[in-house]
């Protein structure tokens, strides 16, 4: 067995600035071992224990993500907030007032929407975010090695940021409206938890594909705006026939936003709950299918990227 040890040399010149700066951070946080032993199996033994070890770089990672976004902005951060806060107007005019379909219970049709909205917006982000993270970071992953896992799992910081200040709507509509959530409020940061894993497990599958087939660039926000439709943002899903209940629920989406709905409007949202179980395993299985897939891939991501 050959030992091979890191060089301690300033890191080369990345082109772009926030590749630059991500290069010269996962230099300076590698771990302080000895040396790195090159043997069979290495790479799938040690893979989780070198993701605990590479902390601190997911940590720089995630942060340069979230200055990149709002650098050089004119509103920055409350752009996490316009963005459905308009999204809701629009949904509101045509689904309530045009075409007048009913909200949960005695909830406002307004606040209906933005339940739906932020974990809809949590979910799209994630996913778009992750898929772009391996092509975006190219010059990263092609001099530095670090487990590749760090990078679409930090941009899941930039969407939990963006949910973080949009929420800060909700809380003023519900407050505008003297509507106030019941005791099922406690359970939103499990599906919190449950819209990052059903964005990120798809996330990790096209950022595998992206990395091969740059197709997939163009062809996931155009998942993501029927996506948009086809899931319950703008609209209960108890309008869906029960005939069809178990198909839509299908979506991961589904379930999450239905959740998110139960746990901010309280009784005033009837939930499906044999859909909502459907569509959170679905969620879960997208997510063990991400893993599964992205580690069998990320061997030759610095090879083909």
């Amino acid at each position: 067995m050959s030992e091979v040890r890191f060089p301690s040399t300033p890191t080369a010149h990345i082109g772009h600035e926030s590749a630059r700066v991500a290069h010269s951070s996962a230099s300076a946080f590698r771990p302080q071992k000895p040396g790195v032993v090159l043997e069979p199996g290495r790479f799938d033994k040690t893979y989780w224990s070198d993701l605990w070890s590479y902390r601190e770089l997911f940590l720089i990672l995630a942060w340069r993500d979230v200055a990149v976004q709002y650098r050089q902005t004119v509103i920055g951060v409350f752009w996490a907030a316009i963005r459905p806060l308009l999204t809701m107007v629009v949904f509101t005019a045509v689904f309530g007032d045009l075409a007048l379909l009913p909200s949960e219970g005695e909830s406002p049709y307004a606040i209906m929407v933005m339940a739906g909205m932020l974990p809809w917006f949590l979910i799209s982000t994630s996913l778009t975010n992750a898929s772009n993270s391996l092509v975006m970071n190219s010059s990263l992953i092609s001099k530095v090695y670090f487990p590749r896992l760090i990078l679409p799992v930090a941009c899941a910081a930039v969407a939990l940021v963006d949910f973080i200040v949009s929420s800060v709507v909700l809380i003023g509509l519900m407050i505008a409206s003297g509507f106030s959530p019941s005791w099922q409020i406690l359970l939103l940061p499990a599906c919190v938890v449950l819209a990052i894993i059903a964005g990120l497990g798809t996330g990790l599958i096209f950022a595998a594909l992206n990395v091969r087939y740059r197709d997939f660039r163009v062809i996931v926000p155009f998942l993501m705006q029927l996506g948009l439709f086809a899931s319950p943002v703008g609209f209960s899903s108890s309008l869906i026939p029960e005939a069809f209940r178990f198909i839509y629920s299908l979506n991961p989406a589904v379930g999450v936003i239905d959740g998110f709905r139960w746990c901010l409007l309280g009784g005033q949202a009837n939930i499906f709950w044999p859909g909502f179980l459907i569509s959170s395993s679905v969620s879960l299985f997208l997510f063990w299918s991400g893993i599964r897939i992205f580690r069998v891939t990320e061997r030759t991501f610095a090879d083909v990227i």
